[in-house]
């Protein structure tokens, strides 16, 4: 089954995550089918907290994939930050 879901990247104490489409066997910083964007939760000053691109994300649920929880909220605020 496809997923959308984060993958972690950042130092230790300094998470940083991408939101990726990738197949649920993969490993969670594995290999990953496309990119949507980026959710930086310690985001402070002029650094952007979240990059994403509902549309993408929006498709890839057409076609069958399944968000993760966390993506699930972090789409839905992210459409109210476009709006």
């Amino acid at each position: 089954m496809v997923k959308i879901r984060l993958a972690r990247g950042g130092a230790k104490g300094r998470p940083f995550y991408h939101i990726v489409v990738t197949d649920q066997r993969n490993k969670r910083d594995g290999r990953n089918i496309e990119r949507l964007g980026y959710y930086n939760p310690v985001a402070s000053g002029a650094d952007k907290r979240l990059e994403l691109n509902v549309d993408k994300a929006k498709a890839w649920v057409a076609k069958g994939a399944q968000m993760s929880d966390k993506v699930r909220a972090l789409v839905k605020e992210a459409d109210k930050q476009a709006a």
